[in-house]
């Protein structure tokens, strides 16, 4: 596929990579200190200091009853905090490069289609005995596969390095998550895999979106920048405007769908349902605007 044969394409699996192996020698290094075998009389006291702290700052208080709830769970369960220097707890933490995995997809989908009419090849390509729906398809679960297979990646690569620098383990552990008012235990590994696909919505959103700017605008520059800015704003505005009622219907204010799991929506009025119904209108509509500017696209000149 033309996809794995771009240099640039294939330096970014490079830098996922060293990016994942630089992440664990920081962490390997990292001064922190191991759990004591004191650590139920450490998780009261730090319950005792969180309960002060919300007297202080009541507009934690959601925040800090939940790191309670956990706490004090742990203690009465005798389930021991996860070492931090440890392999599942670095594997547990490999989500976070979701973001990197953002900026690598938006770039691959913002030259997409982009990219064949720079290079004066998009003619070469039409001339083939398929539809264009075929060819804008193909190109666009190229992106999607390209974006899978950096998450797998993530995955194998921070178990390889969690095992190399902290010792690889049998066991991945228990995950204490909070939610309507109590605690669940959860598998260590479906948790981990729950946060990937959480992580992974914005992912697809906004390779759809930039899939739709290449294909419209014919600029990757334009459809990369664009997108880049907007995966890394969005957020940040939504936040802001979260007093305004119809916020709830910005893209970014549905794409946490994790929001629903923790008990804590954005603004009220907001249910799963709702947002997955939000997302489903913006992908058709991506999805659609790609599909018809490809369609009815005079490539003559």
């Amino acid at each position: 596929m033309k996809i794995y044969s771009r240099i640039g394409n294939l330096i970014m699996i490079v830098l996922l990579i060293g990016f994942i192996g630089l992440t664990g020698i920081l962490t390997k290094t990292d001064k922190t200190k191991p759990v004591s075998d004191n650590w139920k009389q450490e998780l009261k006291e730090q319950n005792a200091s969180m309960q002060k702290e919300i007297k202080k700052e009541p507009v934690m208080k959601s925040h800090y009853e939940r790191n309670i709830a956990i706490n004090e769970y742990r203690v009465t369960q005798n389930i021991k905090p996860m070492d931090t220097k440890s392999q599942w707890s670095f594997i547990g933490e490999s989500p976070d490069a979701i973001q990197f995995i953002l900026i690598f997809t938006i770039i691959v989908a913002g030259g997409m289609v982009a990219s064949e009419f720079s290079w004066g090849t998009i003619k070469l390509l039409l001339i083939r005995p398929v539809s264009r729906s075929t060819i804008l398809a193909s190109k666009y679960v190229s992106t999607l596969l390209y974006a899978l297979l950096l998450i797998v990646i993530t995955f194998v690569f921070s178990w390889l390095w969690g095992g190399i620098l902290f010792g690889f383990e049998l066991s991945p552990g228990t995950h204490l998550s909070y939610a309507d008012g109590k605690v669940i235990e959860e598998n260590m590994i479906w948790h981990m895999w729950k946060e990937y696909g959480f992580a992974s919505i914005l992912l697809l959103m906004m390779a759809t979106f930039a899939f739709m700017m290449s294909t419209i605008f014919r600029n990757s520059s334009l459809a990369i920048g664009f997108s880049i800015f907007l995966s890394m704003s969005g957020t940040v505005a939504v936040q802001l405007l979260s007093k305004y009622e119809w916020v709830k219907y910005i893209l970014f204010a549905n794409v946490d769908l994790k929001q629903y799991f923790d008990g804590t929506p954005l603004t009220k009025g907001m249910t799963l349902n709702f947002s997955l119904a939000v997302l489903a209108v913006y992908f058709v509509l991506f999805v659609a605007l790609s599909w018809l500017v490809f369609k009815k696209r005079d490539v003559a000149a």
